[in-house]
């Protein structure tokens, strides 16, 4: 009894926040239950089938049709029916002379789950071939099926008519070649993710969890909404994914229950469908006793059995509902029907949404005092009873017409080819009645623009509404804001003031979601931070000991190979190959070995820009000597009868010059990259979770990647020239050595570019300096090993012809 005196203070300081929108629409909505045999029902199914006829209809037509009592659940749908069909035959312009009526398909609105079994029962019985009607002539009269997408296409499969689903929109019917005859009514919630992170920044709710449904639709929903947050700092607490299977969840029940419970999220996001799952997972929650703030889309506007009451307001569903500005036609629906040619209870349409004005309330009930009430159905006797239609209800409505359109368009494209000799309203060509249904497009009486071939909105605008379950059955609903996506992004979500000083007036009970800083990360349960580990690519990593002793290995094979030859520096070997050449070559690819040392270690300032500097000026000297030694062949070769000039400039070896020329241009645009934006001591908290890795950034990108390019198109002049003095007879002609060394050195860069720029961290440290020892390593092996091979191995071979 206390609870329940504690029910009018309550609602009265409820309102007191909420009275903003009523000056420009209605917004305040109730909803009670008077009967307990309804409590924790889940949403079933009903099926419609209109029918087009020249007779007008029976006064008791719909009496006799309907001789079984109306499930509560599925009130609202008979009630639009019988609206929108009333609507249309009285409207000249729309099916003129012509009565439209509907009839139930089979038992689905009295039994969806008997009719279901007969059906299975049946097929396990016969022989039934699916999609086929054998044996009888074919009406393609147009279904009307839905909310909930199981259940639906279970009948669906087994039928070839034209169906137009009342659901909400799910993405996996749009899949004409398995649902082919199968076409949606709801738009679909294209920017529902961002709708939601814009009303959980507006009120604070940095901190939340997650509940989805495993489908397609609830994981692509996750990855919209990820995306979202993490663009606007937005924590997830947690994620729950619900099986779709019962025998899964029930296995699972428990640890989705401990997760939700023991999380500090006061908000809950939920995605998924009705009668699933997902929806019994909601009820058990409400059942024990979890109180949340629940953000979802419409079609989770369920009323819950709450029998616990108290003045903590920091609960209830938050809801977004596609705007429709007909979405209060029921208004004096029953004033202006005649209800003795319908079988309606007017009680019973008490279980749906009701109008009433916020500020008759707060006129009339200002004090408290004045509250009074035993019973709520006394307060609720006060206001103004207008039935408001759901979004599926409003859908249905939207379906009715859209039917009514194509049988409009189906007579009059009869009457023109004139088929005289089908009756008027019998319709035989299902394919024909599916174009023309697919194709419809027309303005509802509410004007609204309605198109079946195109139900993706980028500019489709949401109600969203809070609705509380209250003891006595009652359910409060308000609309809290509207959000606009088409706005310029500061313009987006309007919200009432009220409401949001109310809501930040309640932040004391939120856990706030804090950004970690950087040299911190969150622990598991992302309750405190933890201070991050300093990582980078040190020598006593097995990485870095691998890549620092290769290094080091090669630059002594350098040396020796370059021992070698000036211990043999008078023989025909070193002698044909320009032995100059041969050496400036070999002190470059030391220096080359070396300077990957330079990666290895706890970068600074100094590391970090010769890292790049000696990297780039020894590879453009090595590369340039290749360069200038295939010159050479090519100049000692080609030119059989050399003029003095010529002559001259091969004994002064002039094409030594290329080297210091093309090492000049490099060392300038190294200038230009140290002058703009040079290299700089950078922090990876990305790569590894918990680590702070210590890297080089490169400072300017273009600038590595011209160094890159430059040393490239050294290498394919190279390369060009050696391919032109490959075939030139001589013993000691290198020209295939160089062709083979430049074709190694662009395989590994080549490769190292995009697996470079797809890793992060020490690995793309590691990347980097393996490229440069493989590249190094191809230019000594191509080059010098064949050399080692006849000064060492074979001296036989170290000799020339006469």
């Amino acid at each position: 009894m206390k609870k329940l005196c504690a029910f009018p203070i309550t609602f009265l300081i409820l309102k007191f926040s909420l009275i903003y929108f009523h000056l420009t629409e209605p917004s305040c909505f109730w909803r009670i239950k008077n009967s307990e045999e309804t409590d924790g029902d889940l949403r079933s199914d009903c099926g419609f089938v209109l029918l087009a006829f020249e007779e007008p209809i029976e006064e008791n037509y719909y009496n006799e049709l309907i001789n079984f009592r109306i499930p509560a659940t599925k009130y609202e749908f008979f009630l639009v029916m019988f609206f929108a069909t009333d609507e249309i035959n009285k409207n000249p312009d729309l099916l003129p002379n012509m009565s439209l009526i509907f009839n139930l398909v089979g038992r689905m609105c009295e039994d969806t789950l008997g009719l279901l079994d007969e059906i299975y029962s049946q097929e396990n019985k016969t022989s039934y071939i699916i999609n086929y009607v054998c044996g009888i002539e074919l009406s393609c009269d147009i279904d009307l099926i839905g909310p909930s997408r199981t259940t639906s296409l279970k009948l669906a499969i087994h039928s070839m008519m034209p169906k137009v689903f009342f659901g909400p929109f799910n993405s996996n019917l749009i899949d004409h070649d398995q649902f082919p005859y199968i076409y949606q009514i709801a738009i679909k919630d294209t920017c529902l993710p961002h709708g939601m992170v814009s009303l959980m920044l507006q009120f604070g709710w940095t901190w939340v969890g997650l509940i989805i449904s495993d489908n397609d639709q609830g994981i692509q929903f996750f990855s919209d909404l990820r995306e979202e947050m993490q663009r606007h700092g937005i924590c997830l607490a947690f994620v729950n994914v619900i099986p779709e299977t019962m025998q899964r969840y029930s296995t699972r029940a428990k640890i989705y229950d401990k997760q939700l419970m023991t999380s500090s999220a006061k908000v809950v996001i939920i995605y998924g469908e009705m009668n699933s799952t997902l929806e019994v997972s909601f009820r058990r929650w409400a059942y024990l006793g979890v109180q949340r703030i629940w953000v979802t889309n419409s079609q989770w506007d369920v009323i819950i059995n709450k029998r616990d009451f108290s003045l903590d307001f920091f609960h209830g569903t938050v809801t977004f509902a596609h705007h429709h500005s007909g979405m209060t036609i029921f208004r004096n629906v029953m004033q202006t029907m005649n209800t003795s040619k319908y079988p309606i209870d007017l009680s019973q349409s008490m279980l749906g949404w009701n109008y009433f004005n916020c500020s008759i309330s707060e006129n009339r009930h200002s004090k408290t005092d004045h509250f009074t009430f035993n019973n709520t159905l006394e307060w609720l006797a006060l206001h103004k009873f207008d039935m408001v239609l759901s979004e599926e209800g409003y859908n249905l409505y939207n379906a009715v017409y859209a039917v009514a359109h194509t049988y409009h368009e189906l007579i009059s494209q009869n009457v023109e080819s004139q088929k005289v000799a089908e009756p008027k309203g019998l319709f035989t060509d299902c394919q024909q009645v599916a174009s023309l249904l697919k194709a419809t497009v027309f303005t509802n009486p509410v004007g609204e623009l309605v198109n079946m071939n195109h139900r993706e909105n980028q500019c489709a605008e949401y109600d969203i509404f809070i609705i509380w379950n209250f003891p006595e059955g009652l359910g409060l609903k308000v609309k809290i804001a509207s959000y606009f996506p088409c706005f310029p992004h500061n313009q987006q979500l309007h919200t009432s003031e009220d409401l949001e000083w109310a809501t930040e007036g309640t932040l004391v009970y939120m856990e706030q979601c804090a950004r970690c800083p950087d040299d911190k990360y969150a622990n598991s349960e992302q309750t405190y931070c933890l201070q991050r580990t300093v990582s980078f690519l040190a020598y006593e990593d097995p990485l870095g000991m691998a890549l620092g002793c290769m290094a080091l290995f090669f630059s002594a094979i350098t040396i020796l190979v370059l021992v070698t030859f000036v211990k043999y520096k008078d023989t025909p070997i070193v002698k044909a190959n320009n032995c100059i050449l041969s050496y400036i070559l070999l002190i470059s690819l030391i220096f080359c070995f070396l300077c990957s040392l330079l990666f290895i270690g706890h970068p600074n300032k100094a590391t970090c820009i010769l890292q790049q500097t000696t990297f780039g000026v020894f590879f453009t000297v090595a590369v340039s000597a290749v360069l200038a030694k295939t010159v050479t062949v090519v100049m000692a070769f080609k030119l059989t009868t050399p003029g003095r000039r010529m002559r001259g400039m091969l004994a002064s070896g002039a094409t030594n010059l290329v080297i210091p020329i093309c090492t000049l241009i490099q060392l300038v645009l190294y200038g230009i990259w140290l002058a703009i934006s040079p290299p700089f001591i950078d922090r990876d908290i990305q790569s590894e979770h918990g680590k702070t890795i210590i890297i080089c950034n490169k400072g300017s990108v273009i600038a590595f990647h011209f160094v890159l390019g430059y040393l490239g198109s050294l290498a394919l002049g190279s390369i060009t020239v050696a391919f032109l003095a490959r075939n030139l007879p001589d013993r000691f002609n290198e020209a295939k050595f160089l062709t083979f060394s430049m074709l190694v050195f662009y395989s590994v860069w080549i490769t190292f570019l995009p697996v470079y720029h797809s890793t992060r961290g020490k690995v793309m440290v590691v990347v980097e300096v393996f490229s440069i020892l493989a590249s190094s390593a191809g230019l000594l092996g191509c080059i010098f090993v064949p050399k080692c091979y006849v000064i060492l191995v074979r001296p036989d071979l170290n000799f020339l012809q006469k």
